[in-house]
């Protein structure tokens, strides 16, 4: 075990380069290494190390339209995934039983087998710093890292990188309707919250739930968005918002009234330029900093600015952020009447199974046998 710790740790040298920086330059040498085999009848990547790998795999272009490919947070968290994967098979390689016989060809993903896949995952969940530090987590984040490293493992066995489908290691890790946090927000709810920032007179949060919840945006979608995305709707009248979502897919999104005015109310609030009168590329919504949002940042935001009307929201059982107030679009656009499809379409989502997913339980009580029952079912008493 000693000595096999010691190649590993070697190779972690060779692993400790960020991906992410590497050039256009550099995918060209790798497409030219892979051109090179290919031409002399050898597998297309018999020459590439383990970092190269990574990177083509990660930044490889599949689509003639390089916006139809992953997008950036994407690669970003496939690269997170499978670095925290490498960082914890080479500094926990005893507590994992990553007992390799030999390293082959100076590669990690070649010596490993599907026992260690295995046992990586059961110590992921169950003896990872993380988990002893701060308990247990969620089925859906330990679904999220079995699939990206499913991908990736079946991926290197489909090019012939390694021998085996050591995917196979991995066990199915799928989450359950009872397992997927509490997200449901509906439109009363969202009254409360947009009334307790109004009576205390802060119109940058009551900017951000309003436009949250009446577009439906994703967190990251609402923190690109620049001035210039604010159109004027020349056929319907108002304004819309182009958005880019993810894979790079467009849509325009209607902008109510008054979530219009809620803009200009926080750009006023913030000392920003008038819309008329700003640089079409500056952010539109900005912290006091005057830079735009990260995701995190703002959902980091939310969670402080909300401690402040807390008092005013008793009877809110979930826990407020961005992606919630996603959610509540959706189920207050159910509750007025509109189309699955459309919903699906608004939100931005390739399957109507995920948008069913937010309308599980709106569905589950239109459903419920009790609304089929006349007025006067029970007489008097109903």
């Amino acid at each position: 075990m000693e000595k096999v710790v010691s190649i590993l740790q070697e190779i972690s040298k060779q692993e400790s380069h960020a991906v992410m920086e590497i050039s256009e330059v550099s995918m060209m040498q790798l497409q030219q290494k892979k051109d090179a085999a290919e031409k002399a009848k050898e597998n297309p990547f018999a020459d590439f190390n383990d970092l190269e790998i990574l990177a083509w795999y990660i930044h490889e272009q599949k689509h003639a339209n390089k916006e139809n490919d992953r997008s950036m947070r994407t690669k970003k968290e496939y690269e997170s995934e499978i670095r925290q994967f490498i960082a914890a098979i080479l500094s926990h390689t005893e507590a994992i039983d990553v007992d390799i016989d030999e390293i082959r060809g100076q590669s990690l993903f070649k010596s490993l087998e599907s026992r260690h896949l295995r046992r990586y995952q059961e110590w992921l969940m169950t003896e990872s710093p993380y988990v002893l530090e701060r308990g247990p987590y969620s089925p859906a984040t330990i679904s999220r890292k079995t699939t990206v490293l499913k991908s990736f493992f079946r991926y290197l066995y489909r090019i012939g990188y390694i021998q085996d489908n050591i995917a196979d290691g991995l066990r199915i890790a799928s989450v359950r309707k009872d397992d997927r946090p509490d997200r449901d927000l509906g439109p009363q709810d969202v009254v409360k919250v947009l009334r307790a920032f109004q009576n205390i007179n802060h119109p940058v949060m009551f900017s951000i739930v309003l436009v949250l919840t009446a577009t439906g945006m994703r967190n990251e979608e609402f923190c690109k968005l620049k001035v210039t995305d604010v159109k004027k709707d020349r056929i319907h009248g108002g304004y819309y918002l182009d958005v880019i979502g993810k894979g790079n897919k467009k849509r325009q999104i209607p902008l109510k009234q008054k979530a219009y005015d809620s803009i200009r109310m926080y750009r006023y609030a913030r000392g920003l330029p008038a819309l008329g009168d700003s640089e079409s590329d500056a952010p539109l919504f900005t912290t006091s900093r005057g830079t735009a949002f990260s995701p995190s940042y703002l959902i980091a935001y939310m969670t402080k600015e909300l401690k402040k009307i807390e008092t005013e929201l008793e009877g809110i059982e979930v826990k407020l952020t961005p992606h919630v107030f996603r959610h509540a679009f959706a189920i207050t656009s159910r509750l007025g009447g509109a189309d699955l499809f459309d919903i699906m379409r608004s939100l931005g989502h390739e399957k109507m199974e995920t948008t069913m997913i937010y309308l599980e339980k709106v569905f589950e009580r239109e459903k419920n046998a009790v609304n089929q029952w006349a007025p006067d079912a029970l007489e008097e008493f109903l």
